[in-house]
């Protein structure tokens, strides 16, 4: 029950409103503007707002908390204040995602004498120039599968990714052989991961250095020098994987791509200004075009 809705009942039961306003703390005047817009029913515009916020809520799979709501309106012409979305979605019940807890699952390497050629610089810039990978483990009634991912840096889209049930360091070579792909060639390019043993491991290190690519490794038992790949992981694991059941390894694949898909074509990323990192890439690219 609102203030406003107990200075009503007070009312109701024949007190003065002065008297139940000034013990919780409203003015009379506001009071009256509540009571009157209450009366006069509900506004055809607030109808409208309320039924596009719960189809972006409902879009986003129930994910999408009132940041993301909000600048989601604004990209739909809705002009509207952050505070007016966060008190309707408490009004309609709607709330985005908890935070799941964290489990560690990397296996350190060897020492390897790899420079970290990122250094916590995460911040979105051109893309195609700088890669982060990490693995994770999907649960599924058959198993734990292990996926691995390939992120670039610059817009935070996902260009390659490999689940299977075996063990990790082959997912780590389709995900980078996926990006090879996606992107046609990545050479140049800095491919930045953690101390995994998958990623120091030989056969890796040499589909690195045949694809031109440099490669790039944090420091010992530093999460934040890979963030971003964290990052990721976190949102997929909260959005996606802590909330369904996956029955085998098919059903997974098929969630997950479906997930990634929309993650890079219409999730808004407060990174990149609240746009898709689809969207962000092609932004790029017009405007080196209007350069040169």
């Amino acid at each position: 029950m609102s203030r406003y809705h107990w200075v009503a009942s007070q009312e109701a039961n024949g007190l003065p409103v002065a008297v139940p306003a000034r013990v919780i703390g409203v003015s009379r005047q506001a009071y009256y503007a509540w009571r009157h817009r209450r009366d006069r029913g509900p506004d055809p515009e607030h109808l409208v707002l309320a039924s596009e916020l719960r189809t972006i809520w409902q879009a986003s799979d129930s994910t999408y908390g009132s940041p993301r709501v909000t600048h989601e309106l604004r990209r739909r012409g809705y002009c509207v204040n952050h505070k007016r979305v966060e008190r309707m979605m408490r009004e309609l019940g709607l709330a985005a995602c908890p935070p799941r807890r964290f489990v560690r699952t990397t296996r350190r390497g060897e020492d390897t004498p790899l420079p970290d050629l990122v250094c916590q610089d995460f911040a979105p810039r051109e893309p195609a120039r700088r890669y982060v990978s990490d693995i994770t483990y999907v649960r599924t009634d058959e198993g734990f599968c292990s996926l691995a991912t390939v992120a670039d840096l610059g817009s935070r889209r996902i260009v390659g990714w490999s689940i299977q049930r075996r063990m990790p360091g082959k997912q780590v070579i389709e995900a980078i052989e996926g990006a090879q792909r996606t992107r046609g060639s990545l050479a140049g390019a800095i491919f930045h991961s953690d101390r995994a043993n998958q990623y120091l491991s030989r056969k890796v290190r040499s589909l690195l250095a045949t694809l031109g690519v440099r490669q790039s490794v944090g420091r010992v038992a530093t999460c934040y020098d890979n963030a971003v790949a964290e990052s990721f992981f976190g949102s997929l694991k909260r959005e996606l994987v802590a909330r369904y059941r996956f029955a085998n390894l098919a059903e997974a694949r098929s969630a997950i791509a479906a997930w990634i898909h929309r993650y890079n074509t219409v999730r808004l990323h407060s990174s990149l200004g609240y746009r898709p990192p689809i969207e962000y890439e092609l932004t790029w690219a017009r405007e080196e075009a209007a350069v040169a």
